[in-house]
């Protein structure tokens, strides 16, 4: 492989990790909310986070840009408050890829958490634990394979992001040419097959690797929850 590939291969890992990383909390909160809650506009705040599932990618990467770019409403306040630059960053890649992986995320930790007993964390409340020590020390850990299983979704969907990542940062490579913006890259020029081929074939083993880690991990944390 050559040196510009491996700078996209490590460029899309930090992306994934970043987006994954970043939304974790918000994720675990939103399914909690969705699976806990009972509030006005919970219908509303459910569709809200599933539409990056069924709007074209680059209808949501077009949506960043007019909020997180220099002129958006978002990217403005950012760039003159504190400095930062979302758009046509590596940083710009790694929102693009957090929502269009957070409903994967938000759906496999809410499924995890209604599986848990609300029976149990009666319990502890009327031991007289509030709602946050129940949720850290009841919930969470009994719902600890999902938060994996979402966690390595949002991972995984990052990492194959096109769309959505090419129409909010474009395609600069060492800056925000992630793998799949690679592999396209390489088939829009002649004799570009050779190294579309390696890079998909490191994707789908990282891919793989990452599934692999979710399921192994998944049934470490099952089996000691057993165990306990």
């Amino acid at each position: 492989m050559t040196p510009e590939e491996w700078t996209a291969v490590r460029l899309s890992l930090l992306v994934s990790v970043t987006a994954m990383v970043a939304s974790l909390p918000l994720g675990i909160a939103v399914a909690w909310l969705l699976a806990r809650g009972r509030f006005w506009g919970k219908s509303l705040l459910d569709t809200i986070v599933h539409l990056p599932l069924i709007l074209p990618p680059v209808v949501t990467g077009y949506l960043l840009l007019i909020l997180f770019g220099r002129q958006g409403t978002i990217g403005k306040f950012l760039d003159q408050t504190f400095g930062i630059v979302l758009s046509f960053r590596w940083t710009g890649a790694a929102l693009a890829c957090a929502v269009m992986g957070f409903p994967l995320m938000v759906r496999a930790i809410r499924l995890s958490i209604e599986a848990v007993d609300t029976r149990l964390e009666s319990a502890a409340a009327t031991l007289g634990a509030n709602p946050l020590w129940v949720f850290a020390t009841i919930t969470l850990p009994l719902c600890l394979p999902g938060v994996i299983a979402g966690a390595i979704l949002g991972f995984a969907k990052s990492m194959g992001e096109f769309g959505a990542t090419i129409t909010f940062v474009s395609n600069i490579p060492g800056e925000t040419q992630t793998l799949p913006s690679a592999i396209y890259t390489f088939t829009q020029v002649p004799g570009g097959d050779a190294g579309a081929m390696r890079l998909t074939l490191v994707s789908v083993a990282i891919s793989m690797a990452a599934l692999l880690g979710s399921e192994l991990l998944a049934r470490r944390v099952g089996a000691r929850r057993v165990a306990t």
